[in-house]
């Protein structure tokens, strides 16, 4: 990067009599101003005093580099001035820095994640080199200062490095912004790796994702590494064999030298553990395989719905018991009510949250941050479909790989940049993957949904028992996705012309798969995962509720298992309570529907609806512990230690 590109003479300025901070970045944005580059200084000014109360700008060794990213700023550019008599009065990293050398930049609003990290990168790359930073500092004017800028690697020759160790340190460096100390430590932890004579490996977790993620074979060689952040690391399990140092982001900035030097010392004290490749891949540049991808895609989507699907699905629960419990049915249906208020809100979380950040998230494990967006867009357009769960995974594996096509074919670099990350990458991800999700996926989907329905409708008037067995898998196939909500379409249209049985089926059949999933983790809780474990504890709660999301974590890990296991026995429910004429007249869901069931007497029907969903459950519960059990032999596992 050219920085004489970004500046001009007139933006620097040598030996200023500046008495305090405030004073030095007044001066610089005036210029600025006089130079136009702002559309109005005073909101560019507001903006920098923002970003001066986030965290210290001052650093060490006499340098401040202030900066806003604004609305305010036409175009990016910088303003440099050296100081007269060092200013005191500057937050730095270093307490006892003295700023004698200023540089304030400025940012466009939509190059906060692109000019801004690359020019703040070059920064500190070429001031790490104390010849360039004295040349600067010497400037006697404004020309000579414009014509230092992009000298670099002249003058006094570099002291010979040490003869190497042969140790490898690896690095992690991450601040809460992603911007300027995430690149300034990894700078400052990589010149002092080659003073001491180690290699040092940063990678840095920031605004544009991970960069320089370390390989395989980084990760097998390395003798320690340091965690340089003040965020969490980001697959953090993949350094669990190593010796680890924990510090700040701030600290290399400080102390750089020292902080790689106790990660030797830690590595002499504290032998590294064996590396274990956990998918057993041994891929050039550490690619993973489509299969393993894809798991991991997936079980990323899984650990973010986890608290959305039992946050929602308690609340919603605690709702429907309530006003079933306490006859308080009209304050359930009645809007504006506190009953009302805790049944959307609970609703909310499964019915409009739960896809859009299960597709959001599975497309940032495959194309990180910049896939966030269009993967939160699949989402939304697989609720407008009505797709579920399996379109909104769909859409995130679409959203990730087209971000993933998107960043290698369009990179944010130059000019464009900022355009690029910020309006090319989440504007064109979200309009092609949307109206792939609308235009190509939902109308087929439409068209199931009404072929199902019409269907269903022909079987009303053959043999009860099949309807219900129909009714039963279609139920359990994908909680909620199109076949689910042909049969509840269905269920409610029959209910108008009078016939009760196929929704009271429908509604024993929705606690199936919730008493399933709870039996199989209590009984047999050595086959299943932890977090499996932890959601199984919830989810025959849902199920007296009559919620049936619970149990889309199990189908979403290992559907080909997870769903004949749920449909056997849903249709055994159903065809249960198809065949003894059971109905029942009142839309609703949940264990207080035993009081309005009909077609026998109230304790017979009560005793037959309950009693096909429990047997139900049982078989689907045994089928669910005998497929696990056959996937862990096929994999070598006898079962799951509790710490999976």
């Amino acid at each position: 990067m050219r920085l004489q590109n970004l500046t001009s003479p007139e933006l620097l300025f040598t030996n200023q009599p500046f008495q305090s901070k405030e004073e030095a970045i007044r001066f610089l944005i005036d210029k600025l101003d006089r130079a136009g580059k702002l559309h109005s200084k005073d909101e560019f000014y507001d903006a920098v005093l923002e970003r001066e109360g986030l965290s210290p700008t001052g650093f060490e060794g006499g340098l401040a580099i202030p900066h806003g990213k604004s609305t305010a700023v036409k175009e990016a550019a910088f303003a440099v001035a050296t100081i007269e008599k060092p200013l005191s009065d500057w937050e730095s990293i270093d307490p006892s820095n003295q700023v004698e050398l200023v540089i304030l930049l400025a940012i466009p609003e939509n190059e906060g994640g692109s000019t801004h990290l690359n020019l703040l990168a070059e920064f500190v790359t070429r001031l790490s080199d104390e010849t360039y930073k004295a040349r600067l500092q010497k400037s006697g004017s404004s020309g000579e200062m414009f014509d230092n800028l992009d000298r670099t690697g002249e003058e006094e020759p570099a002291e010979k490095a040490p003869v190497a160790k042969g140790q490898t340190i690896l690095a992690v460096t991450a601040c809460p912004a992603g911007i300027a100390h995430t690149y300034m430590a990894a700078e400052a932890l990589v010149k002092a790796g080659k003073e001491l004579g180690v290699n040092v490996f940063v990678e840095k977790q920031g605004a544009n994702g991970v960069e320089d993620r370390h390989t395989k074979k980084q990760l097998r060689e390395a003798d320690a590494v340091i965690f340089a952040v003040d965020v969490a690391v980001k697959d953090g399990e993949r350094y669990r064999h190593l010796p680890k140092l924990k510090t700040t982001v701030a600290q290399p900035l400080k102390n750089a030298r020292g902080i790689v030097q106790e990660a030797i010392d830690k590595a002499g004290t504290k032998p590294k553990k064996e590396y274990v490749d956990e998918d057993g891949s041994e891929e050039e540049e550490d690619k993973k395989s489509f299969k393993t991808e894809i798991k991991d895609s997936v079980l990323t989507g899984i650990s973010y719905i986890i608290p959305i699907i039992v946050a929602g699905g308690m609340t919603l629960a605690f709702a429907v018991l309530v006003s079933e419990a306490f006859n308080l049915q009209h304050l359930y249906e009645q809007e504006g009510s506190w009953l009302w208020y805790l049944r959307e809100l609970g609703g909310t979380l499964l019915g409009t949250l739960m896809v859009p950040i299960l597709a959001a998230y599975m497309a940032y494990s495959i194309a990180d941050k910049p896939a966030l967006g269009p993967g939160f867009a699949a989402g939304v357009a697989a609720n407008l479909i009505g797709s579920g769960f399996l379109g909104g995974m769909l859409g995130g594996i679409l959203a990730g790989y087209f971000l993933r096509y998107l960043k290698h074919k369009v990179k944010p670099k130059g000019t464009f940049a900022g355009f690029v990350s910020f309006w090319v990458y989440p504007v064109i991800g979200t309009l092609v993957v949307g109206s792939v999700m609308l235009f190509v996926i939902g109308q087929p989907l439409a068209f199931l949904n009404e072929g199902l329905v019409n269907w269903l409708e022909g079987l009303s008037g053959t043999n009860a028992i099949l309807l219900g067995i129909v009714l039963g898998a279609m139920v359990s196939f994908d909680l909620g996705g199109p076949v689910n909500k042909a049969a509840y379409t269905f269920c409610i249209g029959a209910m108008a012309m009078g016939n009760f049985v196929p929704y009271a089926a429908f509604a024993s059949v929705k606690m199936v798969s919730a008493f399933a999933v709870t039996g199989a983790t209590l009984l047999a809780k050595h086959y299943f995962t932890k977090q499996e474990r932890e959601v199984g504890k919830q989810t025959w709660l849902l199920g007296l509720a009559g919620i049936k999301e619970g149990a889309i974590p199990f189908m979403m890990n290992d559907p080909l298992r997870v769903i004949p296991s749920l449909v056997a026995g849903s249709a055994v429910t159903g065809a249960i309570v198809a065949y003894f004429n059971i109905g029942l007249a009142v839309p609703g869901a949940g264990i207080f529907s035993l009081a309005l069931v009909e077609g026998q007497t109230l304790i017979l029907a009560a005793s037959i609806w309950l009693g096909a969903a429990l047997l139900g459950a049982a078989i689907s519960m045994m089928l669910l512990i005998v497929t696990r059990k056959s996937k862990l032999a096929k994999d070598g596992k006898n079962n799951l230690p509790d710490a999976v």
